[in-house]
C-alpha cells in the first residue's frame, strides 16, 4: 500500500482570508476534497519537499518528542472549545494538527484525521495509538460520542489532565532539591576521592610514620575508586536501560509497586497521590456516562500502582455478583477508611460522583501538605549529609598534618 505524501496548499476560508498549510494526503485532488469540507477554497496544492539547508526537517528517529500529558491537556481544552463552538470534527483536528507545537502530536492527529475522514470514529482512531493516548482519554471520548456530549467529555479529560500535571508538578519541584544537593554530594566524594586523596597520599609517604584510621580507610576507597568508578558507572547505565524497557512489566510492578506503598515516609506518600488518581478518574468517567464495571477496570490501571489495581479488580468482581462498591473496597487495606466511608454515603445519597470529586480534591491537598512537610524536613537533613561526608573527608585527609611536626623533629 503506498504511503500518504505531504501537500502544502494555499486557499481562502469562507471570510476571504488567505490560509496555507500542509495535509498528508494520496493525491492533490484528496487535498482539494478535504480542504472543500474544511470550508477552504483552494487557490494552490504541491506536493511539499523535504527543503534545504536549514530549512530541512532532520529526522531524529528514536529523538523525537514524546507526547506528554500537559499536551493532551492543551489539546483537549482546545478540541472540545472548537467543537461547542460548532467547527466540525475534521476541520477540529485538522487545526490541531497544524497549531500543535509538540511533532509527534502533530503527526498523530493528521493521522487521526484521516481515519475520521475515512469514517472511523474518534475513540477508535484514538486506540489507534494507544501508547500516546491513555486509556481513560480513550473511554472518555468513546462515552461522549455515545452520548452526544463530545465537547463535555473532553473537557472532563482536559480537568482530569491539568489536576494531573499540576500533582506531577508539585512533586517533582519536591524532590528538585533534594536530588541535586545529593548529585553535589556524590561528584563531590567521588572527585575527592579521585584528584585530592592521591595528592595528600604522596605527602603523606614522603614523610613516613603511622596514619590515623580514618585517613587509611579514605586513602584505601581511593585506591579502589579507580576501578570501582567505572564499574558502577557501567551498572548504573546498564539498569538505566533496563528500568525503562522493564519497569512497566507486571514481573517488576508486582514487587516495586508493593515496596512504595511501604517506604518509611515516602510511602503514605505514594498511597495518597494512588487513591487521589483513582478518585478523580472515577469521577471523570462516572460524570461521562461510562459504564461501572469499565471504570473499575480503567481506573485500576490508571492509578499507577498494582495494589490499586488488583484491589479494584477484586471490588470489580463484587459489584459484578450485585454487590455495592463500598463494602469490598472497605476490605481493602490499600483505601483509607475515609474513602471507603465517604464511597458508602455517596452510593447510598446518589451522589457519588460529587463524593469522589471531594475526595481526589481532599487528597490532592494532602499530597500538597505532604510534600511540602518532606521538603521542610529533607533540606536541612540533606545539607548535614552534605556536610558531614565532605567536612568528614576533609577533616580526615588534615589529620596527618597535625603529626607533621613531630615527624619532621
Amino acid at each position: 500500500m503506498a504511503s500518504a505524501l505531504t501537500f502544502a496548499y494555499k486557499g481562502r476560508d469562507t471570510d476571504g482570508k488567505l490560509v496555507k498549510g500542509r495535509i498528508d494526503a494520496m493525491t492533490e485532488g484528496a487535498v482539494a476534497n478535504r480542504l472543500r469540507t474544511m470550508g477552504i477554497s483552494p487557490l494552490s496544492i504541491q506536493e511539499a519537499s523535504g527543503g534545504t539547508g536549514l530549512q530541512m526537517e532532520i529526522n531524529l528517529g528514536s529523538f523525537t518528542s514524546a507526547v506528554k500529558l500537559k499536551d493532551l491537556a492543551v489539546m483537549s481544552r482546545q478540541m472540545a472549545t472548537m467543537i461547542s463552538s460548532g467547527l466540525s470534527l475534521l476541520r477540529t483536528l485538522t487545526i490541531l494538527a497544524e497549531q500543535t507545537e509538540n511533532k509527534t502530536l502533530a503527526k498523530i492527529l493528521s493521522s487521526v484525521s484521516r481515519d475520521v475522514e475515512s469514517g472511523s470514529s474518534l475513540s477508535d482512531s484514538f486506540g489507534k495509538h494507544g501508547t500516546s493516548f491513555p486509556p481513560i482519554m480513550i473511554s472518555l471520548v468513546r462515552a461522549g460520542e455515545t452520548g452526544g456530549f463530545l465537547d463535555e467529555s473532553l473537557n472532563a479529560v482536559a480537568k482530569n489532565f491539568e489536576s494531573e500535571v499540576k500533582l506531577k508538578a508539585t512533586i517533582k519541584s519536591a524532590m528538585t532539591y533534594p536530588v541535586i544537593v545529593l548529585i553535589m554530594a556524590v561528584l563531590a566524594v567521588v572527585g575527592m576521592l579521585l584528584f585530592i586523596v592521591p595528592i595528600f597520599k604522596q605527602m603523606f609517604e614522603q614523610f613516613g610514620g603511622q596514619l590515623p584510621l580514618p585517613t587509611q580507610i579514605l586513602v584505601w576507597l581511593s585506591e579502589i575508586m579507580v576501578w570501582l568508578g567505572p564499574a558502577l558507572l557501567v551498572v548504573v547505565i546498564v539498569f538505566s536501560v533496563w528500568w525503562q524497557r522493564n519497569k512497566h512489566t507486571e514481573r517488576v510492578r508486582n514487587v516495586v509497586d508493593p515496596l512504595k506503598l511501604k517506604i518509611p515516609v515516602f510511602g503514605q506518600l505514594f498511597k495518597k497521590i494512588a487513591v487521589a488518581r483513582f478518585s478523580r478518574n472515577f469521577a471523570s468517567m462516572m460524570g461521562a456516562g461510562v459504564p461501572i464495571l469499565h471504570v473499575l477496570q480503567i481506573v485500576g490501571e490508571t492509578s499507577g500502582n498494582m495494589v490499586v489495581e488488583r484491589a479494584l479488580q477484586k471490588v470489580a468482581e463484587s459489584v459484578r455478583q450485585g454487590k455495592s462498591i463500598a463494602e469490598p473496597l472497605s476490605h481493602e487495606k490499600v483505601f483509607p477508611a475515609m474513602v471507603t466511608q465517604m464511597v458508602a454515603v455517596g452510593e447510598d445519597s446518589g451522589a457519588l460522583e460529587q463524593m469522589l470529586g471531594k475526595i481526589a480534591d481532599f487528597y490532592d491537598d494532602e499530597v500538597q501538605a505532604a510534600t511540602e512537610q518532606l521538603t521542610a524536613m529533607i533540606e536541612p537533613l540533606m545539607i548535614a549529609f552534605l556536610g558531614i561526608v565532605v567536612g568528614g573527608m576533609i577533616v580526615s585527609l588534615y589529620l596527618p598534618i597535625f603529626n607533621i611536626f613531630s615527624l619532621i623533629k
